[in-house]
């Protein structure tokens, strides 16, 4: 990327720890990515990317995550049928499972890069009608590009995603990758009770060029919930799709999700490689989960904007998938983690954690919209109803909490 205020190019800093397997994306698949984002754009429906390009700061991308290349990530996809038979090593020869989708390759699964650093969920715009805001959308992902996030999730319960049409599903699915393209790794969420939908959501993302899906266990409201036979077989139906997956453990869904279940999904579901912790209790969870299957487990996370985030990485997380507010002065608690300097992340801690409480329990998606419009990255923070919009008192304190921090998201677009 290019500095628009010094004019040189900006790589990503990047973590000499991580570890990329060599998977790519086949050229073919490519170049289906591009034609559909050609198409988007003829129809009108990406934003003129003249009007505001991304902004990029002297250090500021992935120090966790995907290794970069020339400022580009590199996927952790599998190969495509024409790489299938190819040699790993001296007569060692890949073992693949093959069905509708294209060939797993499990040896390669199994080695896939270690997934680290902040990756937080990025907001859904809206103008004040209530229309989908696309322009926005794609500014709010360039800021959180700015905030240095490592990855960005879209399509999330923090994205509004249950008051999305499938065509808005899809609209933002295509725009937001085409978009970010391959700036930072992209997750693209796709829960739904129905296993074929499911598979079906996971089989555009894939195509489409995100990097990895995340999804819940089967549920429809507080009655209708997938058994652990039914959340193992959802799970291994999308497995079988070629895409590595995130499993995001949420109290929304209601389903129990215990340790063992956790642990024996992640050594026999081959793709299934991320695990956002996020219920009661993460910190054991997480503790139990890496005790019994550490070594099929790619990337433990935990959520809830972080608020239990130094008890979570003492248990072995490796990231956070936080919201779009202050990924930037979240970050901090786990450089210094991981640098072994537990001094200096409880500080980074300290100093964070009142304005992530507020947004935990007063705010929940609403917080990032309030502190982009604050910011000029948006023009609108509506809530599509049924939700309420944010009592101005609540908005008054977040920003009275945000402002000392002098995050990106409130200088970002003004």
């Amino acid at each position: 990327m290019t500095d628009r205020k010094s004019g040189t190019t900006v790589e990503h800093a990047v973590s000499p720890a991580v570890t990329v397997a060599a998977v790519t994306r086949s050229s073919s698949a490519e170049r289906t990515c591009r034609g559909r984002a050609c198409r988007l754009a003829t129809a009108g429906l990406l934003p003129d990317r003249n009007r505001r390009q991304p902004r990029s700061r002297q250090g500021a991308g992935p120090l966790f995550g995907l290794a970069s290349r020339g400022g580009h990530a590199l996927r952790a996809s599998l190969p495509r049928p024409s790489t299938v038979g190819k040699r790993m090593g001296p007569g060692q020869q890949m073992q693949t499972r093959c069905r509708s989708d294209p060939c797993v390759d499990i040896s390669e699964v199994r080695s896939m890069t270690r997934y680290s650093g902040i990756w937080p969920v990025a907001p859904t715009a809206f103008h004040d009608d209530g229309a989908l805001d696309l322009d926005g959308s794609m500014r709010v992902l360039d800021c959180m590009v700015d905030q240095g996030s490592d990855g960005i999730c879209i399509l999330a319960n923090y994205s509004e995603q249950f008051l999305l049409s499938d065509e808005e599903r899809k609209i933002l699915t295509e725009a937001s990758l085409s978009h970010v393209g391959g700036r930072v790794p992209v997750i693209v969420t796709i829960s739904h009770f129905a296993t074929d939908i499911v598979v079906a959501r996971a089989r555009q993302a894939r195509d489409l060029g995100a990097d990895i899906v995340m999804m819940m266990p089967p549920y429809h409201g507080a009655a209708l919930k997938g058994s652990a036979e039914q959340t193992y077989e959802q799970f291994a139906r999308v497995g079988e799709v070629g895409i590595p997956i995130m499993l995001q453990d949420a109290p929304l869904s209601g389903v129990d999700l215990p340790v063992p279940l956790l642990a024996r999904m992640a050594r026999e579901i081959g793709m299934l490689r991320l695990f956002k912790i996020e219920s009661a209790g993460t910190a054991a969870k997480l503790r139990g989960l890496l005790a019994e299957a550490g070594d099929h487990v790619a990337g433990p996370f935990d959520g809830e904007e972080g608020i239990t985030l130094m008890e979570d990485l003492d248990a072995g997380a490796s990231g956070t998938m936080t919201s779009a507010t202050i990924p930037d002065q979240i970050k901090p608690v786990l450089a210094h983690h991981q640098a072994g300097d537990r001094r200096a992340a409880l500080a980074a801690y300290h100093r964070v954690l009142p304005a992530i409480n507020h947004e935990n329990r007063q705010c929940q998606f609403r917080a990032a919209k309030a502190a982009m419009k604050e910011g000029s990255v948006i023009r609108s923070d509506l809530s599509r109803h049924p939700v309420p919009k944010l009592p101005a008192w609540a908005r008054d304190h977040l920003l009275e909490l945000l402002r000392p921090l002098d995050p990106v998201v409130l200088a970002w677009g003004k």
